[in-house]
């Protein structure tokens, strides 16, 4: 085994320890559970209420998928535009290859600019890229402003949904929290909770050098990005600081105002269930000299990071598609138990367990992608139907197969041949029923107990692990039917 092999396979083998420990930690927590429920049990049904009530029909979401899918298959032409506008606009658009180079276009602006603080809004790709621990290390203080992203920057720990990143947290350890973090008197009241928050963030927005954003959406024609929030905070983030710099993953981007519509309004209500978002802001740049509001300058990192690669694949071109909504987290019954911390990733539940091991390693994610149900919830709920249990198995079939051009090797090899053991029993009638019955005779050597065997041996037994198993029937299904063929002509007779 070559020594990049070694250490794929070794990193692939702790990020699949993290996901089962993660799991594990989850499942047994009942605070997370109750709030993980609560979500699904409100935004699940709610989201599907307003597909349902959609004045153009279900048709719109078709729409959708189409506009975002002609978006990902023109990218290139798509991208040079926006360039070619923001520069107009009066900014300045950079291309990164990998989160290394987006990370470094940052720092490189912020030492231009003497920043010294920095005010943030949510940004799934600056989670991706790890922004905040290399602003840190340069020595520039970071404020998360999003209310939730700034309950988990407190608490040290990385959000657990896209939407909701704090659900997790009780209000109690939240004012518990805020206590040792801020300084401010204990309190379990959500409202003042909130104002202890808003208080300590506005002296942060009136004396940073630096906002920084993600963008929902670009526009190629304009020349603008899209933020959709529903705090207030992150315009005063985008433009109270004399410095904006927006991080954007290539893929997201629309040709014109008028495609971006549907698209906007299918987000609001896979996000959180509504018509539109409370706050959408429109950002073409810097602002203009007679005009009193806005950034000095204006900034645009486009961030590749493997986006490349997958726009490469026709397999799974789709995902590029993905408008980050987090409607698939509402109803995937995995997310429901495990939450979002053991996908290890800024991206979780459905849209983490495809696009996390495509842009950091199949092998080292492959527990994500083989953890889900493929129930199907999670395309059924995607305001773009995109086929997201399709691109599993996708991935399972890399993993088992392996892939030179994913630089995937294959796992599982022992359940790959058994399941071409199975292929070859299934093809014979006579070694079929001989195995039927050899299997009859081993099981009654196996724990059973009420009926149901208790445990099975290797390489079954992590099925049986928590679960019993249905023994084999006495007779197969045709033994029977043939019994009764039998019996019901000699009644005829």
């Amino acid at each position: 085994m070559s020594e990049q092999h070694q250490s794929d396979h070794q990193q692939g083998a702790a990020s699949q320890s993290a996901y089962r420990e993660g799991a594990h930690t989850a499942i047994n927590d009942p605070v997370l559970q109750s709030a993980l429920g609560g979500l699904q049990q409100r935004l699940g049904p709610a989201t599907q209420g307003l597909y349902q009530q959609l004045p153009e029909g279900q048709e719109l979401r078709s729409l959708a998928h189409g506009l975002r899918r002609k978006a990902v298959d023109n990218l290139d032409i798509m991208l040079e535009t926006l360039a070619d506008r923001v520069s107009e606009n009066g900014g300045q658009v950079h291309f990164a290859r990998t989160d290394q180079e987006a990370v470094a276009i940052c720092l490189e602006i912020a030492r231009e600019h003497q920043v010294r603080s920095v005010v943030k809004g949510k940004s799934m790709v600056t989670e991706e890229i790890g922004l905040n621990q290399a602003l840190e290390g340069a020595g520039i203080e970071v404020a998360e402003t999003d209310l939730g992203e700034y309950i988990i920057q407190l608490a040290g720990e990385r959000p657990t949904h896209i939407v909701a990143p704090a659900i997790h947290k009780t209000r109690q350890q939240v004012g518990a929290l805020f206590s040792e973090k801020l300084g401010t008197p204990y309190s379990e009241d959500p409202p003042t909770l909130t104002w202890d928050a808003r208080k300590a963030l506005r002296e942060k927005f009136l004396s940073a050098d630096m906002g920084i954003s993600g963008c929902n959406l670009a526009c190629a024609e304009t020349g603008h990005i899209t933020t959709v929030s529903n705090e207030g905070n992150i315009r005063m983030a985008t433009t109270l600081p004399r410095v904006h710099v927006a991080f954007m993953g290539m893929e997201r981007i629309v040709a014109n105002l008028e495609e971006q519509q549907p698209i906007l309004r299918l987000m609001s209500m896979g996000a959180a269930a509504q018509q539109i978002g409370g706050y959408v802001s429109y950002i073409g740049g810097p602002a203009a000299a007679d005009h009193g509001d806005g950034p000095q300058a204006f900034h645009l990192i486009v961030v590749d990071n493997g986006r490349s690669k997958i726009l490469a694949d026709p397999e799974f071109r789709e995902m590029l598609c993905c408008i980050r909504c987090g409607a698939c987290l509402n109803v995937c019954p995995v997310y429901g138990k495990i939450g979002g911390h053991a996908y290890g990733s800024a991206y979780t539940g459905p849209v983490g367990a495809v696009v996390t091991p495509l842009l950091f390693g199949i092998n080292n994610h492959a527990d994500l992608c083989t953890g889900e149900t493929l129930c199907g919830a999670c395309r059924q709920a995607c305001p773009l139907e995109i086929n997201l249990p399709r691109m599993l198995l996708a991935l399972r079939g890399k993993l088992s197969a392996g892939d030179p051009e994913w630089q995937v090797e294959p796992q599982r090899k022992m359940e790959t041949r058994l399941f071409g053991l199975w292929q070859r029993l299934n093809r014979s009638r006579r070694l079929y029923e001989g195995f039927l019955r050899v299997a009859r005779l081993g099981q009654k050597l196996l724990p059973a107990r009420q009926g149901m065997i208790r445990w099975l041996p290797y390489p079954f037994s992590g099925w049986s692990r928590s679960r019993d198993v249905q023994p084999l029937a006495a007779k197969t299904f045709m033994q029977r039917w043939q019994e009764r063929e039998q019996q019901q002509g000699e009644g005829r007779r």
